[in-house]
């Protein structure tokens, strides 16, 4: 059990709100949006438009899903109307909003975690094409206030700089997901996350309230080799790459210097949690009681000033994991991950994600949970770490959310999708 963890407390407060209701708020915690190259122009620095229209002409997209332009697979991403025709066919009422599609000046490769800038030009060239991603989301939120909560992009390239883009996308009504933080690829120039050097990026965070976020599917190596095992190797490793921030915030004491900020990891499952925490518990125990001459002293003595709290002790008071498509095994920890650090996503639009079939997940994982516990994992736990108002979202939920009684029926085989292709459903 973690130690300064109330669950009681959190499980009556998700009876109260359900008291008003059996229509249960649901938010997902891990939606993915971006613009069109087209947009993406407009909302470019007019500076940087020529050099925007060379470099568009050679890009070649590595994405299948976004290579054809008339799909609504690519449409849905920036779409106002037929994303949310999507989304409350679902019975989502809000959504936390990541990038998807490619802004300008990206290479090839993963999106969330690109190889490092060779050079400043590079670099100037990059933030360009974030910054026009941002102020494009902002005017993409703002077409459903209260209801898209956009997640800014920044790098770490440029700590002054990414501080400046966090007063900016602070003041914007429509990213209050907060920001992106990249999640530096193995070997790479750009300083790792437990770096000095962020210090001013994780005070201007705490300050202003904006939330941190880490997104699952970077920080691994730039490459696996040209090996027929490679895409394997790579699928394998993605959950722990993902991880590392987290061990590196707490034990480079940022939560320490910063109790007010507030950490969610995001599509990365949950059932690691409890088996990581509890070891990072017994490291931190042996570090700061090792004796003289110790291993652990020597190794990791330091911390025993920059660390007042267990490693468990952080993740109840600071951190939130956005499971996304969770599945029965993730379900089943949901005490020991903390009920009310867990949140629900549907990882629209991907393919892995569970639309257009979130009804039929929901119920698979959710027929015997209790009610109270479901509402804080679907969306209360994501209105408390996100802001979302409550009150302005449940009579939305009246109209379009799941019931209790919906979620208490189990998924029989026989009524499992055949077109289902996410994770979140069993296989057959």
């Amino acid at each position: 059990m973690f130690t300064g963890f109330d669950r009681l407390t959190s499980v009556e407060e998700a009876g109260e709100v359900m008291e008003s209701s059996d229509h249960y708020v649901v938010i997902s915690a891990d939606g993915h949006a971006g613009a069109s190259m087209d947009a993406y122009r407009q909302c470019l620095d007019p500076a940087f438009r020529d050099d925007f229209d060379a470099w568009r002409k050679e890009y070649s997209n590595p994405f299948a899903d976004l290579r054809d332009t008339e799909s609504l697979e690519y449409q849905r991403n920036f779409d106002d109307a037929l994303r949310q025709k999507d989304v409350e066919s679902d019975g989502v009422v809000a959504e936390v909003l990541f990038p998807n599609t490619i802004p300008p000046f990206y290479p090839s490769g993963i999106i969330f975690n690109p190889p490092a800038p060779r050079d400043a030009e590079e670099l100037r060239f990059r933030w360009a094409g974030i910054r026009a991603h941002n102020r494009w989301l902002a005017d993409f939120c703002s077409q459903r206030p209260g209801r898209r909560a956009g997640i800014a992009q920044i790098f770490l390239d440029d700590v002054e700089r990414a501080v400046e883009e966090v007063r900016w996308a602070a003041q914007q009504p429509g990213l209050f997901g907060g920001i992106m933080l990249p999640n530096p690829p193995v070997g790479e120039t750009t300083p790792q996350l437990h770096s000095p050097a962020y210090e001013p990026l994780w005070t201007v965070c705490e300050d202003l309230g904006v939330v941190v976020n880490s997104h699952g599917g970077g920080g691994g190596p730039t490459t696996y080799g040209d090996i027929d095992t490679s895409l394997v190797m790579m699928f394998l490793e993605f959950g722990w790459y993902c991880q590392r921030p987290l061990v590196r915030l707490i034990f480079s004491g940022v939560f320490e210097r910063h109790p007010n900020l507030t950490f969610v990891m995001t599509e990365t499952g949950n059932s690691w949690v409890p088996g990581t925490l509890a070891e990072l518990d017994f490291m931190y125990d042996r570090i700061v009681n090792a004796k003289p001459g110790a291993v652990e002293g020597l190794f990791g003595g330091m911390i025993r000033d920059s660390m007042k709290l267990r490693p468990s002790q952080y993740w109840a008071r600071q951190c939130y994991i956005g499971a996304s498509f969770l599945s029965r095994k993730d379900s089943k920890t949901r005490h020991a991950t903390g009920i009310d650090r867990l949140m629900w996503g549907s990882d629209y639009p991907h393919a892995e994600g569970t639309f257009p079939h979130t009804r039929f997940v929901l119920r698979h994982v959710f027929h015997d949970v209790e009610p109270d516990e479901v509402a804080l994992m679907l969306g209360l736990n994501a209105a408390r770490a996100y802001r979302f108002d409550l009150a302005e979202l449940q009579p939305i939920a009246d109209r379009i959310g799941p019931t209790v009684l919906d979620l208490s029926q189990d998924l029989l085989l026989d009524e499992l999708p055949a077109d289902a292709t996410t994770i979140a459903l069993p296989v057959s």
